[in-house]
This record gives C-alpha cells, structure tokens and sequence, in this order.
C-alpha cells in the first residue's frame, strides 16, 4: 500500500500533552486542546489551575532564528513590564521545541496564558490604554533591530501582489485597481520624509484578535509571529486600520481613533509625518496580508480565499479605505 507524503497535520492533542507534560514537567493531569489551526495551531495547555498557549509552527513557516529572535524580543518586553505573552521555558531552559511532524520538523513555543477575552467592539477609554501599551512597547523597541524580516515597500507592495493577483482576472476592474493602486503607493512610499520616522522592532498585528482585555480592564497583547523591523507608525497605522474595518459608522470610528492616538500620545508623541502617512501605511498592509492569505492557500486560507472573496474585499475594504484618505488626512 502506497503511502502519500503530506504538507500539512494537525498534531494530535493527547500525544502533544503527553510530550508537553515531559517536556515542561508537568503534572499527570496536564490537558492539552486545539484551539485554532490557523498560519501556525494554537493549544490550550492546561494543568489543574495553571494555563498556557503552546504555538506549533508550520512547516517551514519561520526558521530556528526567526523563532529565536521572536523569543528576544518578547523577552525584552516582558523585561521592560510591557504586558505581552512570554515564552516559558522548559525544564532544560530551552524554548523552542522540535515535533516531528509527518511533513517535517516542526517548530513549537509554550507562552504565558493571556487572561481575559478577545473582544470586538472597544470603549474609547480600552482603545486609549491599548494606544498607551502600543507606545510603550515602541518606546522599547525603536532601535532594536531582529534577524528578520524588514518590512519596506517590496516585502508590502510588491512581493504581496505578486502572490494575490494570479486569484483575480487579467481584465476585472479590480484587477486594474489594484495595478494602479500599488503604483500610487509606491510613489507615495518613495516621498516619505524617512527622517522623521522612527524606526525598530515592529508587531505588524496587532488588533483585536491578538490581545485580550480582562475583567478588571488589563490588556495583554501575544502573537508576535509577524514581528519584524520597520517604521513604528507600521504598528499604528495597522490599529487605526482594523479600527476602521470594525467601525464603519464613522461617527463611532473617528473618536475611538482619537481616544486610541491621544493613549498614544501621552507616551510619546507622533511626528507630524507619522501621523500623515498612517492611512496609506494602512492600505500597504492590506496588500500586504492578502498576500499572506493567497500564499498560505494550501494549508490555511483554502475555506475563504476565492475570486469572489477577493474581489468582496477590495472592494468593501481596500477601495473604500484608499479612495476615502487618498486625498484627506486623518482628523487627529
């Protein structure tokens, strides 16, 4: 009998618990769930009281380094009291463990468990702290360079295209939008006074998907897979970008964008041109994570990422965003 190779598994939840429980020496009632087989597979590792998240990794998803330097920097944050999930150790002291996978050698990181919930609508006073956090975080991270990816114009606009547009027709409008949009946005990308922006160790994902608010308000903010070097208004512009996608009453969106940059703001101030820039940085990431959602097809975005969905969200979110700050700044 003919046994095929595969590209992609879900590990199975009592073998991983089994493993974990060696691993970090936990106690025989360790229980180990899937949360979410998405780009990486979360579990929820538990032992009687005590919580985790463990992140497997995809095949060839992130390298050893890529890992480390993650590692590195959440270690710094933590250092520095910034309320993030932190890797955990094991009784070896290593953090990155290796699982050997039908597809390969996977990679995967325990993480401190991040208390409270994911919630998609913000008070004004919630999205202010999360701007206090996120200025914060950056005040640590200006500088600090990784052994990753640098998110410039190439890895936004023209590596992500090249990985979406196969999806769409040669000769659709949104096809000719898109074509056109990414020329305007590297020209814009070019006249950027670059002086006057900060740049470091950037999240590039931060939202409401990846923090959680507790009962008593506390934030805590994880999933660090995208970090990279870059401008820091990167973090900001993606906030203020997803702010907009959840918020479509304008009159509910702006002041919550407000509240969230005056958080901000009582940190440390954005310059004149970091805040000019934030709604086209905005649509760079768009491109940017369709890019991700067609490059990650075969063994993630499969269930959504179609034509129609395609052209759904150029639309309804690219185009809108685009054409509604192409000529108008934010009113900060």
């Amino acid at each position: 009998m003919q046994t095929f190779p595969v590209s992609s598994s879900i590990l199975n939840c009592e073998a991983l618990g089994l493993f974990l429980c060696k691993k970090y020496d936990l106690s025989p009632a360790c229980t180990c769930q899937l949360i979410k087989a998405g780009i990486n597979h979360t579990y929820f590792v538990k032992d009687q009281s005590l919580k985790w998240i463990f992140r497997v990794y995809s095949l060839n998803w992130r390298s050893r380094l890529e890992i480390l330097e993650e590692i590195r920097l959440l270690n710094a944050l933590r250092s520095a009291q910034i309320p993030v999930s932190h890797p955990i150790p094991d009784a070896k002291g290593e953090y990155i463990q290796t699982l050997h996978a039908p597809e390969g050698e996977r990679f995967g990181v325990l993480f401190s468990y991040a208390e409270g919930d994911k919630l998609h609508n913000f008070s004004a006073e919630t999205h202010y702290e999360i701007g206090a956090i996120m200025a914060r975080q950056h005040q640590v991270t200006q500088s600090f360079k990784l052994e990753r990816v640098t998110y410039n114009a190439e890895v936004l606009l023209v590596n992500s295209m090249a990985q979406f547009l196969p999806f769409l027709p040669a000769d659709c409008t949104e096809t000719d939008f898109i074509k056109n949009t990414q020329k305007y946005l590297l020209d814009y990308l070019a006249d950027i006074q670059v002086q006057e922006l900060r740049t470091g160790a950037v999240h590039l994902d931060i939202w409401f998907d990846n923090l959680n608010v507790s009962k008593t308000g506390e934030i805590t903010i994880f999933d660090f897979d995208f970090c990279g070097n870059g401008w820091l208004c990167l973090d900001v512009a993606y906030y203020v970008l997803q702010v907009h996608s959840v918020e479509r009453d304008k009159p509910e969106c702006l002041p919550k964008v407000q509240s969230f940059i005056r958080g901000y703001e009582s940190v440390t101030p954005l310059s004149a041109e970091e805040k000019r820039v934030l709604p086209m940085l905005g649509v760079c990431l768009y491109f940017f994570y369709l890019g991700i959602q067609s490059q990650r097809f075969e063994n993630w975005s499969n269930s959504f990422f179609n034509e129609a969905y395609l052209k759904r969200f150029i639309n309804v979110l690219v185009k809108s965003y685009f054409e509604g700050y192409k000529q108008n700044s934010l009113a900060l």
